[in-house]
Order: structure tokens, then C-alpha cells, then sequence
């Protein structure tokens, strides 16, 4: 196999032809984010991209870790027993209240059992806990604690010489117990992992050399005594600033750049004018890119916070601009360095969060809120926080209370060139280092990996564990057994047909065992030997058995699910029909993507996304459930068409009409709100309110599906010490109706 040299190339085949945990790095400008935009259209793994924080998570496109795992807020110790076993303080948890107290829901269950890859952006700012817990959640649901993340790929981005996590003082007083330092390289999820340190080198930002040496330095806790001098020669007087025009600076502090923003904005003699956010849907403050509302004045210097949507590349993040002409409802402004007036727009920011395809069983992006906004805040300064991810021409730096390793060179960064580079205050040595950590585990990451030889190394054991697992239906038959299990002496079918049904199909994947058993001892027998085109023969004639075979279960599922639908009381049956139904999905998926893998790695390509295959059972689905609904028709007038007593236990049809409940279940789960539902229905809110508590507490739904996250978090809070909906109204003086909290008593599981 040819090895790629180029490290982006390199990255992609790492992400596609191996399982390794990847951590992508380097510094400022060397496309780390360009490879994460172009992830999407590279890569046939199921994925979600996720951030520490929401203005991260906006950038980088994706969710917040905390909502998408649903961690309570804390700190997580990576231990069974309870918390109180190892401190009385509040705000931190373990694995075992972590799965008793805060479990996940089925929608976010979905998810994450259909996840193959886990992208984590800004890694710098993530706790060794945060992703301890991440593996935690991660086993729990993949049913696989033998393998780090429950056998999930992980990619983590970043550079670790920028911003660095946020703990406490008493957070570190328990967690130093686990922890040599708080960086997210101390996870015990990673010890012996061998996680793979892949250092992004071409620097597209800068092309002044002297200050590529003199931030390569600053990286490496080698700034010498010249450089300082050399940093120092662009200290500029107070005096000397006022004369600089359309020109940013960056500070240490929020309230530094705060004061200096509006300082700038009423010295301007013109009118203010104010201009807000349009929010729609889930959108919550945490996530706010911007604040709702822009206070603007001719004369404003002010940047801009994304980049053009339009393609048209009139802008982009970071550039600086000038007000020329306000009104009500319009901003005009004059791009640095440019003539031209230009009419600025609303940009669109989306919450997402991420759903299990029904059909395809992939994972899919839905929009749950927007933040339409003009895309400028005031920039006469901005921290340096908030300057990450920005490029600028020139820039006062003012650092001289910098607090946290990696400030200064954060900063620094930004420019392009030291020509850009003013300086507020002098630069002290003592103020410019890194982390001692984080400089030790890059060296000795970079020092013992050869990426050639690994790349080689982990593509055989990914092509190995390929192989082993795609064939082995081994948990299909787990979820079987359970199923039919749970069902045994509890519920009857009036149709005994109905009720052999996931006996027999158990049965029939028992029979495949030797088979499939032998065909994997072949299949590795080729790999080791080399004879891929020999592996690829046999793939390609038993890959065709084995999708015929489970086909012909799909079909099964599809009319056992469509009868299931037509009975009362019978949701539990039905969700775990639905897991044995993605699982068996995934089998044919990844039996029907294998073989291309296997070439494109034999090949040294990459393998790519493979949209046919995906349409191919979406296809196939459809046709089984219509097929599906004219047999089922038949089959429940033969039901409903029995006379004679009842067994006892056993399921009846459901109701058409009449139940109240039931249709305000069922306009719910078309995708219809509470407010809709009401209106349609012509009944108040919260008598739709009260429908879906009884459906929380029954377990037709999950609290997370109907209500707001940080809602659920607020109540939540407040349940030990009010015990009634009563007491809770007027302690949130209601802030929330009653159906609201009722909602949430109802999805309390310990109260």
C-alpha cells in the first residue's frame, strides 16, 4: 500500500480506513477547521460533530457535547460507586448516578447506537472528565465496555497551546484524586489506547517567517530573550494608538473590551440605533452568537462575526468595516481597505440536534431553532477568547493580564504578519508560557510515532474487526432473545401467528451461526494471506447471501411492526421491535458498503461516501411497510372478527376515535406542537399539556421531546425542595403553567 504523505490527506485516510482514536492538531491556520467542513462530503461513517462550548459548537457546526449526551451539569468521576462515596460537596457525579438519575432517552439512544464516528471540535477547552463520561454514555449504549467509547471512532480537533479547560479550585480538590492535570489527553478512556497525535504543519495564516519562528518558540516555551525585544519594538504610546484607525484590539478581559467598545460608540455624535435578533424555535442564550440586541452609530467600527452565506464572499469572519448609514431597518457600511458602500443583511444561525433517520436508520441533521441576526458586533476590541478562529491584517494587542497558559499566543496568532502587530503593553516573559503538560505530551506524542508504519497498523486491524464483526449477528440475536424473553407469560396476540413470529425469527438467525461463523474464519484467512482479490470474490457472492437473508427479516419486522401499531398498550413492544429493526438495518448497511472498503484500502484510496447504498435500503423499506399495510389490513379483520371471552392479558385493537388522549398522542408525534395541537383541536394548552404528561409518565415519550432542555434543567432543580406543582408555580411566580410542570413531575423518575 501507497502511504500518503500530504498530513490533510493523510487525516482523511486515518478518519476512513481506520478505527484509531485521532487526535487532529496544529497551529493557528493550518486548516484544521477546513478538514472538519470538508468531513461531511468525505466520509461513509455515520457522525456527529460536537464542542464544549455553544459559541464552539455554532463554529464548528455541530452540538454541544452536554446536550447531545445529556450530562448533567458537574463534574464526573470515573468510578461505579455513588459520588458520596468520595465527597459531600454538590456537583459531582459518577457513573452510577449518571445512569440512574440521568438517563438517556430513547431519541438520544437512537443516535448514539448509530454512531460510528465522533468528532469533537475545540479540544483544548474539553475535561478529562467530560470525555470520561462521554465514554461512559458511550459503552452503555453500544452494549461494549471491552473497547474505549464503546468501540466508537474518535476524532478530537484542536490545538492544545490555545484556551485551556475551566476547573475550579474545589472541583480540583476531588478530581486531582483521578487526574494528573485536567487536559482531555488524562482520560482514562485514552490510556492505552493509542491514540494517534496527527500535527497539521502547513501554515496558511502566516507566510512572514521570522514570525512563524518567534510563535513556534512562544509554542514551545522557548521564547528567547530576543524575541522578547523583538515583540517589545512594537510597543506602541497611548498617544501614539489614538492615531491608529479601523484598527481592533484584543484584550485579556470581557470587561476591558466591553469598556472599550462602548467608550468608542458614544463619542460618536450621531444617533443610536437599535436593532434585534428574530429568534424562532429552540434557541437558547447559551447559544447566542451575538447579543439580541446591536446598538449601532454612523461611525462605528465593527466586525463581522460570520462569513457570507451567499457565496458571493463579500465578507468574512474577522473583517472590520465601518458604519456609513443607518435607518430603521437597514445598516450601510464600508468594508476596510474598500470604496464601495454595502447593505448589510441578516445572516441565519441553526440549532441542531441530531435524529435517527426512520427509514435509512442514518443519522440525520434537524434544525430545532434559528437566530437571525446582522452578523457585526462593535470591534474597536475583542478578547481573546473571542478572537479564536479570526484572521486580521493589524491589531493592538493588549496582554499585559494575560492569566492562562496560551493567552499571548492565542493573540498573537491572529495576525497574519508582524507588520500587523501593535502592542498596548510591553510583553513579559513571565506572562508567555504554555502549559508544561501540554508541551511534554506533544513532544513525547510526536517523538514515538511514525505515521507511515501506524497507518499501515491500524488499517489491518480496522479491515480484521471489519470483517469479524460486520458477519457476526451475535447482538441482533442478543436483542432477540431479550425481546422474546420480556414478552413470554406477559402479553398474548389474539393472533397466534403474530405471537410466533419473533420466536421463529430468532430461530432462523441461530441457524446462520455456523454459516456465518465458518465464512468469517475464510474472510480472515484471505486478509492475512494478502489475497484480496480473493476476499473481495467471496464478499461479493456471500455479501449477496446475507443481505437476501436479511431482507427477508426485514420484512417480517415491517409487518410484526405495522400489526404491533394497530394494538393498545403496546409501545414497549414497539420500541424494542424498533432497536432490533436499526440493528438489523445496520447489518445489511454495513454489509453492503464492506466489500468498497475493503478495495479502496487494498488500493491505498480512501473510501468515500456511498449514497446508493443508502437509497437502496430506503427503497427497500418503503416497499416492505406498503407491503406490509395491505397484509396487516387483512389479518386484523380476521382479529377483530373472532367472538368469544378475551384471554386475559392479551392485546386489543386500538380505539379509531373517541380517545381524547390517543389523538393528541398521535398529532404530537406527526410533528406538531402543543400550541398546534390546541388550536387544531380547539381545546386549551393545557389540556394538551395534561395529555402529555399521562403520555411521559406512561413512557410514550420523553420529557426531552417536548419541552425545552434548559426548561427541564430549571424545574428540575427545584424538585427537592418543592414537592407540589402548587408550591413550584409560586416559587417560579409563574414564570411556568401548570401543564409545564406537570410535564415534568410526570418525567421525574424520582420523585
Amino acid at each position: 500500500m501507497e502511504v500518503e504523505t500530504d498530513k490533510l490527506k493523510l487525516a482523511a485516510q486515518f478518519v476512513n480506513s481506520t478505527s484509531a482514536p485521532i487526535f487532529l492538531t496544529g497551529k493557528a491556520g493550518t486548516g484544521k477547521t477546513t478538514f472538519l467542513r470538508k468531513l461531511a462530503n468525505e466520509t461513509h461513517k455515520n457522525y456527529v460533530v460536537l464542542a464544549p462550548t455553544g459559541i464552539a459548537a455554532l463554529h464548528a457546526r455541530g452540538v454541544t457535547i452536554h446536550s447531545q449526551f445529556l450530562l448533567p451539569l458537574g463534574s464526573f468521576l470515573p468510578v461505579r460507586e455513588p459520588e458520596g462515596n468520595y465527597t459531600d460537596q454538590h456537583g459531582f457525579y459518577t457513573q452510577h448516578t449518571l445512569s440512574r438519575r440521568h438517563p438517556l432517552n430513547k431519541v438520544r439512544k437512537s443516535v448514539l447506537r448509530a454512531i460510528e464516528l465522533l468528532v469533537i471540535d475545540e479540544v483544548s477547552m474539553l475535561r478529562a472528565d467530560v470525555l470520561d463520561a462521554i465514554d461512559f454514555r458511550m459503552k452503555s449504549v453500544k452494549g461494549n465496555f471491552n473497547e474505549p467509547f464503546g468501540g466508537v471512532q474518535v476524532l478530537l480537533i484542536g490545538d492544545l497551546y490555545q484556551l485551556p479547560p475551566i476547573v475550579r479550585d474545589q472541583e480540583w480538590g476531588v478530581l486531582n484524586r483521578f487526574y494528573s492535570s485536567i487536559h482531555f489527553f488524562e482520560a482514562k478512556a485514552l490510556q492505552n489506547s493509542g491514540l494517534v497525535y496527527l500535527e497539521l504543519d502547513k501554515i496558511f495564516r502566516q507566510q512572514d517567517s521570522v514570525f512563524i519562528d518567534l510563535l513556534n518558540n512562544l509554542r514551545d516555551n522557548q521564547l528567547t530573550d530576543e524575541d522578547i525585544r523583538l515583540l517589545n519594538s512594537y510597543y506602541k504610546s497611548s498617544a501614539e494608538i489614538k492615531e491608529e484607525k479601523e484598527c481592533i484590539t484584543i484584550t485579556t478581559h470581557n470587561y476591558k473590551a466591553d469598556q472599550i467598545n462602548q467608550s468608542e460608540l458614544e463619542s460618536l455624535k450621531g444617533k443610536a440605533y437599535s436593532y434585534r435578533a428574530e429568534i424562532e424555535g429552540d434557541f437558547p442564550d447559551s447559544l447566542h452568537p451575538l447579543p439580541e440586541t446591536l446598538e449601532l452609530r454612523e461611525g462605528a467600527q465593527i466586525m463581522f462575526v460570520k462569513n457570507d452565506s451567499s457565496g458571493m464572499a463579500s465578507y468574512f469572519n474577522g473583517k472590520l468595516a465601518t458604519v456609513t448609514e443607518l435607518s430603521k431597518d437597514s445598516i450601510t457600511v464600508v468594508m476596510k481597505d474598500e470604496e464601495r458602500d454595502y447593505v448589510l443583511r441578516k445572516e441565519v444561525w441553526e440549532n441542531k440536534k441530531y435524529l435517527l433517520n426512520p427509514t435509512t436508520k442514518e443519522l440525520d441533521e434537524e434544525v430545532v431553532g434559528t437566530y437571525s441576526h446582522f452578523p457585526v458586533k462593535l470591534a474597536w476590541a475583542v478578547t481573546v477568547h473571542k478572537s479564536q478562529g479570526l484572521t486580521f491584517d493589524k491589531a493592538i494587542i493588549d496582554v499585559g493580564q494575560a492569566f492562562a497558559p496560551g493567552q499571548v499566543y492565542v493573540a498573537l496568532s491572529r495576525l497574519r504578519s508582524l507588520d500587523g502587530l501593535i502592542l498596548r503593553s510591553r510583553i513579559q516573559s513571565n506572562l508567555v508560557h504554555s502549559d508544561q503538560q501540554v508541551v511534554s505530551f506533544s513532544q513525547n506524542s510526536k517523538a514515538h510515532q511514525k505515521l507511515g508504519e501506524l497507518l499501515q497498523l491500524h488499517q489491518k486491524r480496522y479491515l480484521h474487526h471489519m470483517l469479524e464483526g460486520t458477519f457476526d449477528f451475535s447482538q441482533v440475536m442478543r436483542e432477540l432473545a431479550q425481546h422474546t424473553q420480556s414478552q413470554e407469560g406477559t402479553m398474548e396476540f389474539e393472533d397466534e401467528e403474530m405471537q410466533a413470529v419473533m420466536p421463529k425469527m430468532l430461530e432462523k438467525f441461530r441457524g446462520e451461526s455456523e454459516v456465518t461463523e465458518k465464512f468469517r474464519r475464510q474472510l480472515l484467512h484471505l486478509l492475512h494471506a494478502g489475497d484480496f482479490e480473493k476476499l473481495e470474490e467471496r464478499l461479493e457472492k456471500g455479501g449477496e447471501y446475507f443481505r437476501n437473508f436479511l431482507a427477508n427479516r426485514l420484512q417480517e419486522l415491517a409487518l410484526q411492526l405495522t400489526m404491533i401499531s394497530s394494538f393498545t398498550k403496546t409501545q414497549k413492544i414497539q420500541e424494542e421491535l424498533e432497536a432490533i429493526e436499526e440493528l438489523v438495518i445496520r447489518k445489511y448497511l454495513d454489509i453492503s458498503k464492506i466489500r468498497s472498503i475493503v478495495f479502496a484500502v487494498s488500493k491505498g484510496e480512501v473510501p468515500g461516501k456511498m449514497p446508493k447504498v443508502d437509497y437502496a435500503i430506503q427503497d427497500l423499506r418503503k416497499q416492505f411497510f406498503l407491503h406490509a399495510k395491505e397484509v396487516a389490513a387483512e389479518k386484523l379483520k380476521t382479529i377483530k372478527s373472532k367472538t368469544g371471552k378475551r384471554k386475559k392479558g392479551s392485546l386489543s385493537p386500538k380505539r379509531q376515535k373517541g380517545d381524547s388522549q390517543e389523538v393528541t398522542f398521535q398529532l404530537f408525534e406527526s410533528g406538531k406542537n402543543v400550541e398546534v395541537i390546541a388550536l387544531e383541536r380547539g381545546l386549551a394548552s393545557s389540556t394538551i399539556k395534561s395529555h402529555m404528561a399521562e403520555g411521559i409518565a406512561s413512557g410514550r415519550f420523553e420529557l426531552e421531546d417536548c419541552l425545552p432542555q434548559e426548561v427541564i434543567i430549571e424545574i428540575m432543580a427545584s424538585l427537592e425542595k418543592f414537592k407540589t406543582v402548587k408550591e413550584l408555580r409560586e416559587h417560579f411566580k409563574d414564570k411556568y403553567d401548570y401543564g409545564t410542570l406537570k410535564m415534568v413531575f410526570a418525567g421525574n423518575r424520582d420523585v
